[in-house]
């Protein structure tokens, strides 16, 4: 039985169940950072030194001075997480264990459950059709449960046609949700470009990505259907576009065309990857037909080793 099969408070408690009991034997600790960060208050300026992040230099007193300074940043006591998640056709579809929709509900839980502490605040933007649904930031479970229920409840809709533009949510997130904090962005970053232009250029989200990773701590959830990534060889087949309607035949007898399907996966999903990593947001891959909350945890892990020295997050864990 699937998460949206159950009743909403059943679906909540097993996901809680899931994600708690399996992270507490791989992570200890009254706060789990998801990623690590210096926070986000301002301190004192001192001179800047090799290896420090130029984005927090401070040009006021650079001038004043004429020697390079930089800001140091003091860790809040409250940390303000918000999560976009991506609820367009493209996310109503999946072939194994869970749906691609359910599949982002468990991601932004385990979030939840990861950065939770006494005071801290969730909130979520809901892209659906190109509007987006704001749940505002509250401290407590109650207030992230709510942020849950609500997810699910949007799963109950038909199937929708209009395109859901990313880049225009991620900008609408920038300007509106100021106060620095962790934003996670929960996606399976499909664009009507992907295939269309040349795999080397900047995906239309990532500018608005970058503004973002300017202010905030940033994670990335990319949501992958294994079906998404490769064909199997049945015969011919209908595949449809659920945010177009488009349909388009494809004879999966030929090796030729499962190669050239595949071929055109991977390079979306490494345009992908790059674009994320060019912006500095930390990327967690995440696939319907794997255990979720391990690979979770896998680069909660690996991030928190190699971000001191990298200053980069890793790629994703799921292959």
């Amino acid at each position: 039985m699937t998460i949206s099969q159950l009743a909403p408070e059943r679906a909540l408690r097993r996901l809680e169940l899931t994600v708690v009991r399996r992270l507490e034997g791989y992570l200890h600790g009254e706060h789990l950072g998801l990623l690590p960060g210096p926070g986000t208050e301002l301190a004192e300026a001192r001179e800047y030194q090799v290896g420090d992040d130029v984005r927090r230099m401070d040009w006021a007193v650079t001038a004043r001075t004429t020697v390079p300074h930089v800001r140091d940043l003091i860790a809040d006591r409250e940390l303000e997480t918000w999560a976009l998640v991506d609820l367009s056709a493209s996310m109503d579809f999946g072939t194994s264990q869970l749906e691609k929709r359910e599949l982002a509900v468990a991601a932004v839980a385990t979030v939840g459950f990861l950065t939770h502490r006494l005071g801290d605040r969730f909130g979520g933007l809901m892209l659906r059709d190109s509007a987006l649904r704001r749940w505002p930031a509250r401290s407590g479970r109650l207030a992230l449960y709510g942020l849950l229920r609500a997810l699910l409840a949007e799963q109950d809709h038909g199937e929708h046609q209009a395109r859901s533009d990313l880049a225009s949510a991620l900008e609408s997130m920038a300007r509106t949700q100021r106060k620095r904090g962790l934003r996670v962005i929960v996606s399976d970053f499909l664009t009507p470009e992907d295939g269309e232009v040349d795999s080397r250029l900047e995906p239309s989200w990532e500018r608005a990505m970058r503004k973002l990773t300017a202010q905030h701590q940033v994670l990335a959830v990319e949501i992958v259907d294994p079906r998404e990534l490769e064909l199997p060889n049945i015969g011919v087949v209908l595949i449809g576009d659920p945010e177009t309607g488009a349909v388009r035949e494809l004879d999966t007898r030929k090796r030729r065309v499962r190669e050239e399907y595949a071929a055109a996966a991977l390079a979306q999903r490494e345009r992908t990857r790059v674009a994320l990593r060019r912006v500095g947001a930390g990327h967690l891959v995440l696939r319907t037909d794997r255990d979720w909350v391990a690979d979770t945890v896998r680069f909660v892990l690996a991030y928190r080793r190699v971000a001191p020295r990298l200053h980069q997050p890793p790629k994703g864990v799921a292959r």
